[in-house]
This record gives structure tokens, sequence and C-alpha cells, in this order.
């Protein structure tokens, strides 16, 4: 009987370990189109302090990457916008990353 158990457990153990960075590529480098609120992450959502664009869906902020916050931070700063953002997402830390490719406020 322990040698079973022993067995499963190694064998849960490989799994494990071979087929989670597997699962973590997946998951980063993942292009989406995210539906939400455009603004600034210091002047409306008071989360940093310094101007940052993100965009915020449901209760999940998601950042923009340095180039593409600096491109678009200038409409959104003194006032969100509903709109999209489409672009791969991937996770820093706590945080979520979007690399904008597309973006389309609401009219």
């Amino acid at each position: 009987m322990i040698r079973v158990l022993s067995a499963l457990f190694a064998v849960a153990l490989l799994v494990a370990f071979v087929g989670a960075p597997v699962v973590a590529k997946d998951e980063d480098g993942k292009e989406e189109t995210l539906k939400g609120t455009i603004t600034c992450g210091k002047c409306d959502l008071k989360l940093v302090e310094k101007c940052a664009t993100v965009i915020k869906v449901g209760e999940k902020v998601y950042w923009f990457d340095d180039a593409t916050s600096k491109k678009y931070h200038k409409e959104v700063c003194t006032e969100a916008k509903e709109g999209t953002v489409t672009g791969t997402v991937k996770k820093d830390g706590d945080k979520l990353i979007v690399t904008a490719t597309k973006v389309e406020f609401k009219k």
C-alpha cells in the first residue's frame, strides 16, 4: 500500500513540474480584447503616485505598458472614458500588463 501511494505521489509531482510551464506559457502573452473604463491609475483610481494609463474591467485593473501608457494618457488623465483595448496581456507580479495594439474610445 505504501509503495502504491509513493508511486502515485511521484507521478503527481512529475505532472506538476512538467505541466506547470506549459500552463504558465498559455496564460502569458495571450491577445485579448478588454472592454471597460480607460483612465488614470493615479488621478482617478488613486492606486499609484505617478500617472499611468489603465483600463478597469469590472474589478480588475489592467496597466498599459510604458509605451502605450504615454501614447494614450493625455486623453484619459483628467477624464475617464469608456473604450476597448486589444492587446497582449501578461502578468508582472500582482499587476496585469497590457501591450495595446488597438485602443478605441466609445463615442
